[in-house]
């Protein structure tokens, strides 16, 4: 008899099994990984092996699934849809081919049926006179939900039978499956509509096919594989697994195009390897493949145990989904200063390989899925994709369990962190100081429309980081020729041209140099408009978000951005270095009004112009009191559109927003008293 633990923890498991069951069968709603319901399962069936005695006839073991919910009518199967025996490693499939070979008494290798192992929903599709009376689930294997009017609007599904040869009735077995991409693009409309998403396309089949409503399942994108023929009556069926696939493909049915026929145990494991190399590039999930004993006369004689054929098996891949505990969450600072927050998670094996971190992207998402300290989760891994948690098993929220909370200040540099109200990124505003950001914070200053660093290129800013040569922005303004000539692909003239290129930047605009510190959402247009409003660094710096939020173009949430950019210690002190080091610009004097003939109009600048750039018209218009502006609204005042404009082009036609040609801007330019009149001969009169 076996002692009272082993009842216990076997009636313990009965529990949760039958919990999830309900879950996963019922509510369409798992709540824990398939390979940690294996495990169970696995417990389970190796307690009861060991102790008979204790096999009860509602043990999980000895039936398929769940019972059918309210809702839909049962139906009947007419022949049981069984489950498969899984098998997790190369000896467990080797014994299976053993014990296949040794209940056929044959020693050479057997022929074997194998097929990839769909992640979705085993589904039973019966015909009579080659039409489409029924579709159900499998429930509990014996006794299904009748699905009919959903599976009808299936586009894969044939709700006639094609070819001859059709049988009086056919009750053939699939499984209806929601490929990666529907399955993305469904959870992206659930998102912006602020509805729950589904865990997995798995998930997101079964919920899509028990509908109580057809028509929300005639707006999933779900599709159907047939793997089996369950009976089929008025036709001879072929002697072969693999021909009766045929015979089902003939008749309109969709089967896998993966379906291979192998020789033995060596070909099964052959064909597990490349289907697991494929597995991450198809257009639907698989967790397995399965094997299946081709000959029908031969699954005949192996015949079944209680739950599954003896002639067939599956064999899992590593998941792609575990269970795990949350450790801690810290917050990595990217290249543009979001921070993103990351678990450390107690190290499991998911997706082949050992995962101890796995990112939450921001805390919009940590907030919609409510991940705390300490909680346990269900963590996912495909391919080369960065770990993720799917969600939290609340059933298992430790009671110190806590609540994960944004940094006020930037874990690497200290500066303040911000989340303006409706993003969903939080962002370091250390920009010219912080390390994290200092590759592309160095990259962008030296960019031609910024400081315009001949010479100083993406590998030459990696090499300078790389030697511990350049740090922050200002340290560029303190190289050498005997500094540079260490690195790669630069001699002394390479080095000296550099050196002087560093010089001659020193003399810039007021606009460019705004433009090249790099303040979020400060573009070129926005950049001028800061330098012709305050017309010097220094009232800028200590402009209040009001008088930031008085420039034309600059709302709250840009004003807020330079307002925090210039409270920032750090990025004082680099712009300070900056100016010690010999940057310099003309700070003009506030034009009188009556020397702006142009004072109050807006211009938008698209396309390529021959007679000059974009940036060197931009000055010339705000030299005669025009702003100019990144974005076309009805209160531009005109267009000015060389070659191959973009869409502000459109956009102004849509406004009603006169349009300048290249010859109109120069007519402008020469005479701007005259207006603003489009048409290129005024520059000639």
């Amino acid at each position: 008899m076996a002692d009272k633990a082993v009842v216990e923890r076997a009636e313990e498991l009965r529990r949760q099994i039958e919990y999830h069951n309900y879950r996963y069968y019922v509510l369409d709603d798992p709540e824990i990984p398939d390979a940690e319901y294996d495990r169970l399962m696995r417990e389970l069936e190796a307690l009861e092996a060991a102790h008979p005695e204790i096999i009860i006839p509602n043990s999980p073991t000895q039936r398929v699934g769940a019972k059918p919910r309210d809702g839909f009518r049962e139906v009947r199967h007419d022949m049981p849809m069984l489950s498969l025996n899984n098998c997790f490693s190369e000896e467990e499939l080797r014994a299976f081919d053993r014990r296949v070979r040794e209940g056929l008494g044959v020693e050479s290798a057997v022929e074997y049926a194998s097929e990839p192992k769909l992640d979705g929903l085993a589904i039973s599709l019966v015909y009579e006179d080659g039409e489409l009376v029924l579709g159900a689930t499998r429930g509990d294997g014996y006794t299904g939900e009748d699905v009919t009017a959903n599976v009808r609007t299936i586009d894969s599904i044939p709700l006639r039978l094609l070819g001859d040869g059709i049988p009086k009735r056919l009750d053939v077995r699939g499984e209806v499956v929601m490929p990666i991409a529907g399955f993305r693009a469904l959870n992206e409309a659930a998102r912006k509509k602020g509805e729950k998403e589904f865990a997995n396309p798995r998930n997101a089949a079964a919920g899509s096919l028990r509908q109580l409503d057809p028509a929300v399942t005639a707006r999933r994108p779900l599709q159907m594989y047939c793997y089996a023929i369950g009976r089929a009556e008025g036709v001879e069926l072929a002697e072969t697994h693999f021909g009766q696939l045929e015979q089902l493909r003939g008749w309109g049915l969709r089967v896998s195009r993966e379906v291979r026929l192998v020789e033995g145990v060596d070909g099964c494991l052959d064909y597990y390897r490349r289907m697991g190399e494929k597995r991450d590039s198809l257009p639907f999930e698989i967790d397995g493949v399965v094997y299946k004993v081709n000959r029908i006369d031969w699954q005949e004689r192996l015949g079944y145990v209680s739950r599954a054929p003896r002639w067939a098996i599956a064999h899992k891949f590593p998941a792609h989904e575990e269970m795990t505990q949350v450790l801690d969450v810290e917050f990595q600072v990217g290249r543009t200063g979001a921070l993103t927050p990351v678990a450390r998670l107690k190290p499991v094996f998911v997706g082949g390989v050992t995962v101890s971190n796995a990112t939450l992207h921001n805390m919009d998402e940590v907030e919609r899925k409510d991940v705390r300290i300490r909680d346990w989760v269900i963590v996912r891994r495909a391919g080369d994709v960065i770990p993720e948690i799917v969600s939290v098993v609340l059933s298992k929220r430790p009671p110190d369990a806590r609540k994960v909370v944004l940094p006020k200040k930037c874990p690497v540099c200290g500066s303040a962190v911000v989340r303006i109200e409706g993003e969903a990124v939080a962002r370091c505003t250390g920009g010219l100081y912080c390390p994290a950001q200092r590759r592309e914070a160095i990259k962008h200053f030296a960019s031609r429309k910024a400081m315009d660093i001949e010479g100083l290129g993406d590998k030459l800013v990696e090499q300078l980081i790389d030697r511990g040569l350049v740090e922050h922005v200002d340290d560029l303004y303190r190289l050498t020729v005997d500094d540079l000539v260490k690195l790669e692909r630069m001699g002394p003239k390479s080095a000296q041209n550099l050196i002087d290129a560093l010089e001659k930047s020193k003399q810039t605009t007021l606009a460019r140099f705004i433009y090249a510190l790099g303040i979020r959402e400060v573009g070129e247009a926005t950049a001028r408009a800061l330098a012709a409003h305050f017309r010097s660094l220094d009232r800028l710096r200590e402009a209040s978000i009001e008088e930031l939020e008085a420039v034309p173009d600059i709302g709250p949430v840009v004003a807020k951005h330079i307002h925090t950019f210039f409270r920032q210690p750090h990025n004082l002190e680099v712009i300070d270095n900056l100016l010690e080091a010999g940057i310099r610009w003309e700070e003009p004097e506030a034009p009188e009004p009556e020397a702006q003939p142009l004072a109050g109009m807006t211009f938008v600048l698209t396309g390529a112009l021959e007679s000059m750039t974009r940036e060197e018209a931009g000055e010339k218009l705000m030299a005669l009191g025009a702003r100019v502006s990144g974005s076309v609204s009805k209160k531009t005042t005109a267009v000015i559109v060389g070659d191959k404009p973009g869409s502000k082009l459109a956009k102004a036609e849509k406004l009603g927003v006169p349009v300048l040609d290249e010859q109109g801007l120069l007519a402008l330019l020469k005479d701007p008293e005259r207006g603003i009149g489009n048409k290129g001969d005024e520059a000639d009169e």
